[in-house]
């Protein structure tokens, strides 16, 4: 274990991984086993094998429910999906995501949410919640991205059903003023006078300088 640790801070993560699950192996009820567990979560991490991470947290979860240390391998679980949404060539090309089906985004969500949920006092708990605010944003991009490609294909029912689905689960994300806007076109599209209205009047309420018809600011995608 000593071996392990000094590889790790030496950023020598492949014989890490070899000696702790060498450790785990060998020893597997011991007490360095069991914080061995937790050290192969970060070292999967680092090393950029998202699956084994996720793997190794899976399974300490499971097997020690617990532990007190058992809201860091949530927290790791949805830092490992949260990092995998962009691999670094799609950092450097600031690549818009919202076009991408955001599997790994919601898992990461689910991973900080069941986090913040079981251990509110946890010291990852601050760090958590600004990640989800980004995630959640994410989704709700995702769900206008859909919404205006039905538009585009004509499809005003699902465009509709996309932007009602992110305004009602995705309050105060900045997709929703755009949504809003494509509600209110799929209803007119579809000629339903009354439903267009009443979008438009929720609209303006939340909206009122575009409502009022101001210039409106470069749209955010």
């Amino acid at each position: 274990y000593q071996r392990a640790q000094k590889n790790m801070k030496s950023g020598d993560y492949v014989n890490a991984i070899k000696q702790l699950e060498g450790l785990q192996s060998r020893f597997p009820f011991s007490e360095p086993a069991r914080q061995a567990q937790l050290d192969l979560i970060y070292v999967y991490y680092r090393s950029r094998q998202t699956e084994p991470a996720v793997d190794a947290a899976d399974t300490f979860i499971r097997e020690n429910p617990t532990n007190l240390r058992v809201d860091y391998a949530y927290y790791m679980k949805g830092l490992v999906y949260f990092e995998r949404q962009l691999n670094f060539m799609e950092r450097f090309f600031k690549i818009d995501l919202s076009a991408r089906p955001p599997k790994d985004t919601r898992k990461s969500f689910e991973a900080f949410a069941s986090l913040i949920q079981k251990y509110p006092h946890s010291p990852y708990v601050a760090d958590a919640r600004q990640r989800m605010v980004y995630l959640r944003n994410r989704l709700a991009a995702f769900e206008l991205h859909v919404a205006q490609y039905y538009m585009r294909r004509g499809a005003f029912v699902g465009a509709i059903n996309r932007a009602r689905y992110c305004i009602e689960n995705y309050d105060g994300a900045p997709a929703v003023q755009p949504s809003m806007q494509v509600l209110i076109d799929a209803y007119k599209k579809l000629n339903m006078v009354e439903l267009a209205s009443n979008a438009e009047r929720v609209y303006a309420a939340n909206y009122p300088q575009d409502a009022n018809g101001a210039a409106r600011k470069k749209k955010w995608w």
